[in-house]
């Protein structure tokens, strides 16, 4: 058995390798970015071959910065950019198209077209746990088989295969021998059957999607080929994958029903377990497959609800504003007043996400007067994340029955303490931040080295983590309730009629 688990963490923007060691630290990193394509407004797609190369540099160079051998490293655990779809050929491995990214929106005539009635959306969600959208794989699969000549006869016959990120770099890390997914990653195409835990045939006549492009679903703690690639010398077995959410639930230890976490980036994504209990969500949520260390025993779930604008709101007084110079000035600005001063930002700039689900809702500044100033504006983006959260997880609770005690928060926004403290206010639970905030790559390592026994069981990882910081709620109850009233007034009015 190795000294390490090397976790391949494949991002929309970059990716990175991240070397840990059995106490669940971090030994080292690399990362490297790589073109986004917009060949259109409102499409985003990826070279799939910049992607496969910018993952193995970063691999090479964390093997050569570190010094470390093939020899030492236990095992590989994978966490990619979910929904990202890929179709090649099985005996070239060349790419049909560039991989249509999951931001991606050419598709929504194809999903509308196909759930253009009421009954047959509620199928779709029955099924896959999903409100039927572009978001997901199975219509980027579809215009992919229709765009490309002769691409549909090529599929039906076999010789395609389609995978979202993990297996198309699993495909070409095995050389070929292992087209296979996990249940985290299936969930997300729309094809898969959480209730079965299989691909589902009639998700695939809806779609017009031939099943025999599919990779074979493993479990997310599992064997999934070796690596036998030149950029190494030697064999490394590939033991975990899980999409970036679920494995950053996994590695902030949710393995319990009712545990939360959140992970700010770009957006906000919240997940909370439910374990083996599959909950249908009836207050705008997404139900998904969780990473699991339960092997083919059988699927975890989670609930999901995804916040549009949290880093981007703060990237926006930036770029767009031009207010801040630099991020990390939010915090200093926001507790230079006392207050907001009744200036609420809703932050609909491309539609509200859960639990509202409003596309043409639009972003707006209310309550501004001639006392307004930088630092109020400031301190309401920073608040707006954090009624924002309360909303999707006031939606958890009631989904699932079970309140919310606790959440585990990662990601580049998590540093700024003043949103944290008011994430705890306006929530009115414990905020923790783990010493290690890199959660996505924690999850990936675990899920590996758990298949191999490089870590006994989920408890003996839950005691390697460890909370840096906790933030809890300064605020009274009623001036909780005041605060979110006035949020929601806010809301209601920015949403479309």
């Amino acid at each position: 058995m190795g000294e390490y688990v090397i976790a391949l963490d494949q991002g929309t923007t970059s990716s990175r390798a991240v070397l840990i060691d059995r106490l669940g630290r971090i030994k080292g990193m690399s990362q490297s970015p790589f073109p986004q394509l917009f060949p259109q407004p409102g499409w985003v797609e990826h070279s799939p071959k910049d992607i496969l190369s910018s993952q193995l540099k970063v691999l090479a160079e964390l093997l050569v910065s570190t010094g470390v051998s093939a020899s030492q490293i236990d095992s590989i655990g994978i966490t990619n950019q979910r929904e990202t779809t890929v179709v090649w050929d099985r005996v070239t491995g060349e790419p049909i198209h560039n991989a249509i990214v999951w931001q991606c929106r050419r598709t929504t005539e194809i999903v509308e077209r196909c759930c253009s009635d009421a009954e047959t959306a509620a199928e779709v969600t029955h099924r896959t746990g999903l409100i039927p959208d572009a978001y997901y794989s199975a219509s980027k699969i579809a215009w992919i088989l229709d765009a490309v000549p002769g691409a549909r006869e090529r599929a039906e016959a076999g010789e395609l295969a389609f995978g979202t990120v993990d297996s198309w770099l699993i495909w070409n890390l095995t050389q070929g021998e292992v087209h296979a997914t996990d249940p985290t990653n299936a969930s997300r195409t729309m094809l898969f059957n959480i209730n079965t835990g299989q691909w589902d045939e009639w998700l695939c006549r809806l779609f017009n999607v031939p099943e025999a492009m599919l990779p074979e679903v493993r479990p997310s703690s599992g064997d999934f080929g070796m690596m036998h690639h030149p950029v190494i010398a030697g064999a490394i077995p590939i033991r975990g994958v899980a999409g970036d959410q679920q494995a950053a639930l996994f590695g902030q230890c949710c393995f319990k029903p009712g545990q939360v976490k959140a992970t700010f980036g770009t957006g906000c994504f919240l997940l909370m377990s439910t374990g083996q209990r599959l909950c249908a969500s009836t207050h705008g949520l997404v139900t998904t497959v969780a990473a699991s260390a339960l092997g083919a025993a059988g699927l975890e779930y989670a609930l999901e609800g995804s916040v549009f604008m949290a880093g981007a709101l703060i990237q926006w007084l930036r770029d767009g504003l031009g207010i801040i110079d630099d991020v990390s000035q939010t915090e200093e600005l926001a507790m230079s007043v006392p207050d907001s001063a009744g200036v609420c930002v809703v932050p609909a700039f491309t539609g509200l996400g859960a639990p509202y689900w409003d596309a043409n809702a639009r972003g707006a500044i209310y309550g501004l007067t001639r006392g307004a100033t930088k630092a109020h504006i400031v301190r309401a983006c920073l608040e707006a994340q954090a009624f924002q959260v309360q909303d999707v997880l006031q939606g958890m609770a009631r989904d699932a029955g079970i309140p919310v005690s606790a959440l585990a928060v990662d990601g580049g926004a998590c540093r700024n303490n003043f949103m944290l403290q008011c994430c705890a206010d306006i929530v009115g639970a414990a905020i923790q931040r783990p010493e290690c905030v890199e959660s996505t790559a924690l999850g990936a390592a675990y899920l590996a080295g758990l298949s191999t026994g490089f870590w006994r069981n989920t408890e003996e990882i839950a005691s390697l983590r460890s909370i840096e910081r906790t933030f809890m709620s300064n605020v009274s109850a009623g001036t909780r309730s005041r605060m979110l009233d006035y949020w929601h007034e806010c809301v209601d009015r920015t949403r479309s009629r």
